[in-house]
């Protein structure tokens, strides 16, 4: 018999981080701890507050359902689970965890190994002009040549002047440059800044306007002279042919997963499938979890052999991080077996 409990974690940021939605200074966690016949496994639910779709007020209640119900087994609780991916991703590591000879072990390969590494994006976050050049040369100086600008908070041609800086030094061979502008623009004027920057040779850009407008969103995708890639248009959509309907109508150059948004794993995976049928591109997104969350979502994605930068940069943004052979260096994610898994809540 298994048996499981869970736990709330609060991370603390660094410094503030700002995307259109706001400032963060904490970001909420939970963990499903499992145990059986001495062996332990560990998940974490990595809800985003004001994103998740399972941002509800019987999310705790779910956990501890979930909890009091873990030997139903794994494929029951992911189907009760449907409409909780945050929760279904946590309970996909934990059960990983538990079965691993090693519970930090869940996809073992050459990354796993401290072999192999996995190209990341360098993240700038939002702020004043000062702020994000920063923060740019930072990236730079760290050896990234992918990196992904959130802008829409602040006034547009400021943005569009710190890209015309970054590409009057670095040209697109050296920096590859992603933008995320997190729904901030209007379905009026989206088109015409998309136009401005393209201008900038940009790789693309993450949800130009807000998510569920299917039509504008397709048209955008049509007429774009800047390849656009879904985010939050993904979130909240469960069923299969509804994944597969949205993506057939809006037909996006790119779409970015977050298993923690879109239902762990196997929600994940669904729509790889449905994507690649369509001939479009992914990438994979760490949604600010600890180095629990991240280990899993690193592990998982190096076995799906995707060439493009990952989002998976973020382990670095909290003090009290869990430490973990999770290491960062000239832009790529690596797994150092020198350094030591100390997670104890």
């Amino acid at each position: 018999m298994i048996k499981a409990n869970y736990k709330k974690y609060i991370l603390d940021f660094k410094r503030p981080s700002g995307t259109s939605r706001g400032v963060m200074t904490t970001k909420e966690t939970w963990f499903i701890l499992l145990e059986n016949e001495g062996k332990k496994g560990v998940g974490e639910c990595g809800i985003l507050r004001g994103l998740s779709i399972d941002d509800r007020p019987d999310y705790e209640t779910k956990l501890k359902w979930t909890c009091e119900n873990i030997n139903l087994g794994l494929e029951q609780l992911l189907i009760e689970l449907k409409e909780f991916p945050s929760i279904q991703f946590g309970l996909e590591t934990a059960f990983k965890s538990l079965e691993s000879v090693d519970q930090f072990q869940l996809f073992p390969s050459d990354f796993s190994a401290g072999q192999a590494s996995i190209p990341i994006n360098g993240l700038v976050w939002m702020g004043s002009e000062d702020f994000m050049q920063t923060q740019i040369k930072e990236k730079i100086k760290a050896g990234f040549n992918c990196i992904k600008l959130k802008i829409g908070a602040i006034d547009f041609q400021t943005e569009l002047n710190i890209l015309k800086s970054i590409r009057k030094e670095f040209s697109v061979s050296d920096i590859e440059l992603r933008v995320d502008a997190n729904g901030a623009f209007s379905p009026k004027d989206a088109l015409e800044k998309l136009k401005q920057l393209s201008e900038y040779q940009l790789h693309s850009i993450e949800q130009p306007i807000k998510a569920k407008q299917f039509e504008i969103m397709a048209q955008l995708c049509e007429d774009t002279p800047l390849p656009i890639a879904l985010d939050e248009e993904l979130i909240g959509v469960f069923e299969q042919k509804e994944k597969q309907k949205l993506l057939q109508t809006i037909n996006p150059q790119y779409i970015i997963l977050k298993p923690s948004l879109v239902g762990g794993f196997s929600g994940s995976n669904q729509w790889i499938n449905f994507a690649e049928d369509l001939k479009i591109q992914y990438w994979i997104t760490s949604a600010l979890e600890s180095n629990i969350g991240l280990n899993a979502i690193a592990q998982w994605t190096y076995t799906l052999n995707n060439k493009l930068p990952q989002g998976l940069g973020t382990g670095g943004l909290f003090t009290n991080n869990f430490s973990s052979p999770l290491i960062v260096k000239n832009g790529t994610l690596h797994y150092n077996l020198k350094h030591n898994w100390k997670f104890n809540l």
